[in-house]
């Protein structure tokens, strides 16, 4: 059913789920650790930052899913209030940078799982979850629900243990930290937030949009926040900064060095579980912007294919599935969040230009948040390493060439 219409099945609770299975496995279990090598015990500062930034692009992009409640999130608000170029800009970036997301999680559950052989294990969990998400998206929901129950339990564990056990193995990060290196960490952990996005790519499949759809954004961003000040507090009383910084498995080192090693292996299950959840709800957003660039014709119409059963865009999910596939082939998970923030950092960037653009009839957010949010990501894009910052440039920069050329 080329062109057909998605079906409307999700309400509050679900769309709320997505969006926090889209977070707290990208964010707990592998941006934090990064953050942490570069902002030290500034780390709860970076965070702030961080969740400032999302706040503002949250409120923006609340109003505008409820002005324009389809499928495509930002691609959709920056073609109709800036014009087709920056919308079709910002879902280059979008898919680009998260299809290198979904590359990540699926590394991180091979890593978890059997690091000896991540990425086929990676491979085989990209197959399993690209399969889930192809049968429908209620289906999809209904397991993110259980993931982000059994994640949010894990975490719980981890916190109580954390601040509670023993914190005489704390070591502080020997390097000096500036501003840059707040700014950097701050970069890395937008990694972590950008989950709520999910939410308003889903627009066409969500019930009552204009209102579902900002409270959902606000509920996930709002939850996925104190888990991540909880977990961050925990592991730095226990890790301190340096401890944090060197460890692969940090989640897992803070119940062993707290006094908890049997929690060790319920910890990595639960990583496993958050990673996967969250490639879950990565995959919905990347298929379902797809979906909407090639309704327009910025990528092959056969994509814009609708499933006349399951009503889920079944050859975008699988085209997506395949370019991740490979992708987990070559890539370094590090490098993979870098390009990811600066590719994302870029969609928010024009979903706050595009608020701006609202008016007090369509529910304008405050004139601050979509500025604030704006000046905030040019900032903390640019503070990013200079190699996922050049990357990113190199891959938007494609993008607008093949815009061009084709106009």
């Amino acid at each position: 059913m080329s062109g057909g219409r998605l079906r409307r099945g999700l309400g509050l609770g679900d769309s709320v789920v997505v969006g926090l299975g889209a977070m707290v496995g990208a964010g707990v279990f592998v941006a934090v650790g990064a953050a942490a090598g570069v902002a030290g015990s500034w780390l709860l500062v970076a965070l702030g930052i961080a969740a400032v930034i999302a706040y503002c692009n949250a409120m923006s992009s609340a109003r505008l899913a409820a002005v324009y409640p389809v499928s495509g999130g930002t691609y959709v608000y920056g073609r109709e209030r800036l014009g087709a170029f920056w919308g079709y800009l910002a879902g280059w970036g979008f898919v680009v940078g998260k299809t290198a997301s979904c590359a990540a999680m699926a590394l991180t559950v091979g890593s978890y799982a059997w690091p000896e052989r991540a990425q086929v294990v990676a491979v085989g969990v990209v197959v399993v979850v690209t399969g889930v998400n192809c049968v429908g998206v209620q289906k999809s929901a209904l397991v993110s629900r259980v993931i982000v129950g059994v994640v949010l339990a894990v975490l719980a564990a981890v916190v109580v243990v954390g601040i509670g056990g023993d914190h005489a193995g704390a070591a502080v990060l020997v390097r000096e930290v500036g501003l840059y290196g707040v700014l950097q960490a701050a970069g890395l952990l937008f990694f972590a937030f950008a989950g709520y996005a999910r939410i308003a790519t889903l627009g066409e499949e969500v019930r009552e949009p204009e209102r579902t759809i900002p409270r959902a954004i606000m509920l996930a961003l709002g939850i996925a926040l104190v888990v991540y000040a909880l977990v961050a507090v925990a592991a730095l009383l226990t890790l301190g900064s340096g401890g944090l910084a060197a460890a692969q498995d940090p989640l897992a080192r803070v119940v062993a060095v707290a006094g908890a090693g049997w929690l060790a292996p319920v910890v990595r299950v639960g990583a496993v579980v958050a990673a996967a959840g969250a490639l879950m709800a990565l995959l919905l957003g990347v298929s379902r912007t797809a979906l909407a660039m090639a309704r327009d014709g910025h990528l092959p119409r056969a994509l814009a294919t609708v499933h006349p059963r399951f009503a889920v865009p079944q050859h975008a999910e699988l085209a997506v599935g395949v370019v991740v596939a490979v992708l987990v082939a070559t890539v370094d998970l590090r490098a993979a969040i870098g390009f990811s923030s600066f590719a994302v950092l870029t969609y928010y960037l024009i979903a706050n230009l595009s608020a701006a653009t609202l008016t007090a009839a369509e529910g304008r957010p405050a004139r601050w948040i979509p500025v604030a949010g704006a000046v905030g990501c040019v900032v903390v894009g640019f503070s990013l390493p200079l190699g996922s910052v050049l990357a990113g440039l190199a891959v938007l920069g494609v993008g607008a060439a093949v815009y061009r050329i084709r106009g």
